[in-house]
């Protein structure tokens, strides 16, 4: 007689109820693994969980497995490795190297962070600390273990996973996961069915229980040209005679831009104006789709397109300098919703003319300088001070590399069987709901809305 198999606990430390702060805990009698390990943004209440101690034991953990390298699914990691943490961290190639290289800027801005905020004495903690340090990061790349899309791995006898292409950014991947003969599968971030540099994502044939992420699963996006949009706020602001200011995610998105921006240069869809490229990952992140050609859908001459006769900005005395330069440009600076980074000061130095503009060009989670300037704000707080918003502010939907509800259902469709149970995370409350009813109306699959801390048994 084949005895019944143990339960199995998904317990969501993060991405529950909010976009950011992406952690699951995937928990039997003997073993323990956690899909991605996101660091929280946005609202201040969702900022301090950062500095709460998650409810792991640390040495019970088996394994860290990662569905791709943006900060909200990978930013908590040197915390948990400066809190003990030294067991494997898996993803893709790209992932790691994408990861590097959002880790290291991650502490150098939280280092810079805490240092001005102890000059300019506007922190209410005496002293300013950063949650971790390039150190930090240091000791966190060695735990890296890579693997192929496609291969089985073995982490112990309860559990054993592959990855499988999801076409968010480069090296995404959702995580296919084998435990107590349940099948399981953890979406990540899942791309478009029509991306700009990316292919699409692969289908899950099987899933037992299914966690899917709700980003977008209240809306559909522009069907408008990224093209044809992008032109006309770059020619309005060029008519204006203003500077166009660009807060942009590093990964995929500020190679979007740069991709679109030459080609429509080249086209003489736009003026030749200036544009500086002020992110140092984002500049990082770029050379990486040279070495990971087989991980998206450019060739080598779109690539070196992407940087043609862009103005690279590395050190912050360049910055400066940028700012300083009179007439017509286009500024692309970190970070994508404004909570830090360069953007800040090209912000508080240009907010206050109506001849520039600022085009939002990806999500804004609540509570985020981006999401302020999406609904209207009159002023903006940048390094302990106020600046008015008398820039023109627009935002463009082509870009995002998430799927919209259409997106997300159209990946559903494809899997063989309806799942015993869907787990919808990584979503604000509206989106989480909008996307459970429309699965529930026109699949009939049970489906519930992942909460913060609560523990589901399986």
């Amino acid at each position: 007689m084949i005895p019944e198999p143990s339960p199995v606990q998904l317990q969501f430390l993060g991405g529950a109820g909010t976009v950011t702060g992406s952690k699951i805990l995937v928990r039997t009698e003997r073993h323990q693994v956690l899909i991605d390990c996101g660091l929280f943004q946005g609202l201040k209440q969702l900022r301090l969980l950062n500095w709460q101690k998650l409810p792991i034991d640390l040495e019970q953990l088996d394994a860290i497995i990662l569905t791709h390298g943006h900060l909200d699914h990978c930013g908590y990691l040197p915390v948990l490795v400066k809190d003990g943490y030294d067991g494997p961290v898996y993803s893709t190639l790209p992932t790691r190297d994408v990861t590097e290289i959002i880790l290291r800027d991650s502490a150098r801005i939280q280092e810079e962070d805490a240092l001005q905020a102890n000059e300019g004495g506007y922190s209410k903690h005496h002293p300013a600390q950063p949650l971790y340090t390039e150190a930090d990061v240091d000791l966190t790349m060695p735990l890296f273990e890579t693997h192929e899309d496609g291969e089985w791995v073995i982490i112990n006898e309860d559990f054993k996973f592959c990855f499988r292409r999801s076409g968010h950014i480069l090296g995404s991947a959702f995580v296919e996961l084998r435990c107590q003969g349940r099948k399981f599968v953890f979406s990540g971030d899942l791309g478009r069915r029509r991306p700009l540099l990316m292919e699409p994502p692969v289908f899950a044939k099987e899933a037992e229980y299914l966690v899917l992420e709700s980003t977008y699963g209240d809306r559909l996006h522009s069907e408008l040209s990224p093209y044809e949009e992008l032109a006309e706020v770059v020619n309005h602001t060029y008519e204006k005679g203003g500077i166009l200011i660009i807060p942009s995610f590093a990964v995929e998105r500020a190679q979007e831009l740069l991709l679109l921006l030459n080609t429509l240069r080249q086209e003489k869809s736009i003026p030749p104006i200036p544009i500086f490229l002020d992110t140092p990952m984002g500049i990082d992140v770029t050379s990486l789709y040279l070495h990971h050609r087989n991980w998206h859908s450019l060739t080598n001459e779109e690539c070196e397109t992407m940087m043609r006769d862009v103005h690279v900005i590395r050190e912050f005395e360049q910055t400066l300098r940028v700012l300083d330069k009179k007439g017509p440009k286009i500024i692309i600076a970190g970070s994508g919703m404004v909570t830090g980074g360069r953007v800040l000061y090209y912000l508080a130095k240009l907010l206050d003319n109506s001849v520039n503009t600022v085009l939002l060009v990806g999500f804004q989670a609540p509570g985020t300088r981006g999401n302020l300037l999406r609904t209207g704000a009159s002023e903006l707080k940048i390094h302990g001070e106020y600046y008015k918003v008398q820039a023109e502010i627009r935002q463009i939907g082509s870009l995002s590399a998430h799927g919209d509800q259409d997106d997300l259902m159209w990946w559903l469709r494809h899997l063989k069987a309806a799942p015993s149970q869907v787990f919808l995370n990584h979503g604000e409350a509206q989106a989480s709901e909008a996307l459970r009813l429309k699965i529930t109306d026109e699949l009939g699959w049970p489906v519930t809305i992942a909460q913060m801390g609560v523990s589901y048994e399986v």
